[in-house]
């Protein structure tokens, strides 16, 4: 997606891989989105999101996503993020650190899954 940093990007497709027909549609929207704006907090980040009105949703709800960690200096306890889906539609990214503040330039990270074997409970893709 145009306009995410190197960190934001990896962290998408981590938190959006498998075979999941959910996550593939989730893939699809997010190859037609665009950065809409980002918020600064001080501990982290939001990146919201504009997904094209004709992008297949998933799902009529809200639910979200977020298994993945990341390894980042100088961050003692490294990061966390969430990927919110609203109205089956990919909404917003949230980077957080814990209790840290959020490093101004992140040249290296390393990203992970939580747990040792990654259990989505994921709406189906909705039929409209």
């Amino acid at each position: 997606m145009e306009g995410l940093t190197q960190l934001e990007q990896a962290v998408l497709k981590k938190l959006l891989a498998g075979e999941n027909p959910t996550l593939a549609a989730l893939r699809a929207q997010a190859e037609g989105a665009r950065l809409k704006s980002r918020e600064n907090t001080g501990a982290g980040f939001f990146c919201y999101f504009d997904v094209p009105s004709e992008a297949k949703p998933v799902g009529e709800g809200s639910f979200h996503l977020g298994d993945v960690d990341a390894v980042i200096p100088p961050l003692a306890h490294g990061a966390g993020f969430v990927l919110f889906i609203t109205s089956g539609k990919l909404d917003r990214l949230e980077g957080y650190s814990y209790d840290e503040p959020w490093p101004a330039d992140i040249q290296k990270f390393e990203l992970r899954y939580q747990g040792d074997h990654r259990q989505l409970n994921l709406p189906p893709v909705a039929d409209r």
